[in-house]
């Protein structure tokens, strides 16, 4: 995989496993946008625009070192997915067609302070939704970004009351998002112990905050800290756990359950019919 500099950004030639669709737009983040010639986003206070030519990425917008520091870690553009796909598709052939039917899926090293919020939005609502709570907060508290605005820091957002995120119209969720920008920002909870804490450690220290529970925890960790054996199970992988793997544990996956989770939760939502009763 080798990049050079454009005049528009950077191009970066011979990436595989890489579908921008699958990734961005698959219930990991909610901060892109398929703009029709790519996908326009903000992360790490940067915003950009990603498009794929067959193994060719472009990324306008963006330099050489905010590419290597930010970009290709963003993507994990250097774990071999296509060697991971092939030792996980050996547990159990509908993993393997999960993981064909979506090849192109990689799991996203996101700022894990954004994961966390963004999944306690996420709780008992839809993407469309939570894409909307997510930019409302933005605009509301971020600092602006491009087109756009950065995500809130949590020492800005520990300042606030519940009430002050009404307009979020987030619900429930609002006292959810105050306590955790208070334990994050107070060192409470802390975020980095959790990269390298046993995994059960990670976890509780997680959970300490109101409103997360296990499959929140499980999410940041794997979507925010890239903790790569976790195995987050909302509605959808419970009924694909349940019909498809009825054997299995998510620990039954091994070091890669988190990957298999994401190829297993879109093959899943992708394939309704699956869990009609016959």
């Amino acid at each position: 995989m080798d990049y050079k500099i454009t005049e528009t950004g950077v191009k970066v030639e011979g990436v595989t496993d890489l579908d921008l669709a699958q990734t961005l737009d698959c219930g990991q983040s909610f901060r892109w946008a398929d703009t029709g010639d790519g996908f326009r986003g903000i992360a790490f206070n940067r915003e950009v625009l990603m498009r794929l030519d067959g193994n060719t990425l472009y990324i306008d917008n963006t330099t050489a070192e905010d590419f290597e520091k930010i970009w290709m870690p963003y993507l994990d553009l250097e774990l071999d997915y296509g060697a991971i796909r092939t030792e996980i598709s050996r547990l159990h052939p509908v993993l393997a067609e999960a993981a064909q039917y979506a090849p192109g899926i990689r799991i996203l090293r996101q700022e894990p302070w954004e994961a966390l919020c963004t999944f306690i939005i996420s709780q008992n609502n839809n993407i469309k939704r939570i894409k909307g709570i997510v930019a409302r907060l933005c605009e509301s508290f971020g600092e602006p970004v491009g087109s756009g605005f950065s995500f809130p820091e949590a020492e800005r957002l520990a300042a606030l009351e519940a009430e002050d995120l009404t307009p979020l119209r987030a619900g429930f969720r609002a006292k959810y998002i105050i306590d955790a920008a208070r334990k994050i920002s107070s060192g409470e909870v802390n975020l980095e112990m959790c990269r390298t804490a046993d995994y059960d450690e990670a976890r509780a220290e997680l959970m300490k905050i109101k409103g997360v529970g296990k499959k929140v925890a499980d999410c940041t960790l794997l979507f925010g800290l890239h903790r790569v054996e976790a195995f987050p199970v909302d509605v959808w992988m419970k009924r694909a756990m349940e019909k498809l793997f009825p054997d299995m544990t998510p620990e039954s996956f091994g070091e890669y359950a988190g990957i298999a989770q994401q190829y297993i939760f879109h093959y899943s939502r992708m394939h309704p019919e699956l869990f009609e009763d016959n």
